[in-house]
């Protein structure tokens, strides 16, 4: 039954992350509206109205659903190292914290700050203020703990699960050689606004994100398939 909801997770978890990103990419042009000046980010988030909060808060559910898919996964890798497990279940759960915790400002945060954003007259004081608070929440929040710690988490989390099930016998060894080869894409990920790319972001980080995130879901799809088969 274990295994069952394991490859259960490992497929649903990547498609509703996936969702969730194409109706936001469709809706709100994210994330290329983030490199645009606030006031038209809060204008383009408040035409959204409420149904496009529940998008938001959706896809932030799909990052806490990461972290029940580490601990079912983990628990079909009994041949494995214990320590390995043990170490890939931490990192995988912090990674699923992390990524949390960088999307739920969205649907809780920002809807109080376009809000204000349509009340305060542009130049003003308070205007101003609502463009430092969204760009620190989004430069920290968004850009140091949900990409940055989340991006090394998760890619740190694949290389250890695909070395454990390299080792074990719940799925074909070439599977977590693929996790293995993955998961340093995020590594280089991470880096994308990391020291001299801070201002504007390294355009090859940048760029091979989703090419990591697409290799990724496709992976976490085909251990669910080897599970449930």
């Amino acid at each position: 039954m274990s295994r069952t909801v394991a490859g259960v997770f490992l497929i649903v978890v990547p498609i509703l992350f996936n969702a969730g990103f194409t109706l936001l990419a469709q809706r709100f042009d994210y994330p290329d509206v983030l490199r645009r000046p606030t006031p038209e980010v809060l204008d383009r988030f408040r035409a959204g109205g409420s149904s496009l909060l529940v998008v938001w808060w959706v896809f932030a559910l799909s990052a806490v659903l990461l972290a029940p898919l580490v601990v079912l996964l983990a628990g079909e890798l009994g041949d494995a190292d214990a320590t390995l497990v043990a170490l890939s279940v931490v990192v995988g759960v912090l990674a699923a914290a992390v990524q949390f915790l960088g999307l739920i400002r969205w649907p809780f945060l920002v809807p109080y700050l376009a809000r204000e954003a349509d009340k305060a007259p542009p130049g003003s004081a308070r205007a101003e203020a609502i463009d430092v608070v969204f760009q620190s929440f989004n430069r920290y929040l968004g850009v140091a703990v949900g990409e940055h710690l989340g991006y090394l988490l998760t890619g740190a989390w694949t290389v250890l699960a695909g070395a454990a099930l390299i080792q074990g016998d719940a799925v074909a060894g070439w599977l977590g050689v693929l996790g293995v080869v993955i998961g340093p894409l995020f590594l280089v990920s991470a880096a994308e606004f990391l020291g001299r790319f801070e201002p504007s972001g390294w355009k090859l980080a940048g760029r091979l994100t989703p090419i990591a995130y697409i290799a990724w879901s496709l992976w976490l799809i085909a251990l669910g398939v080897a599970l449930l088969a």
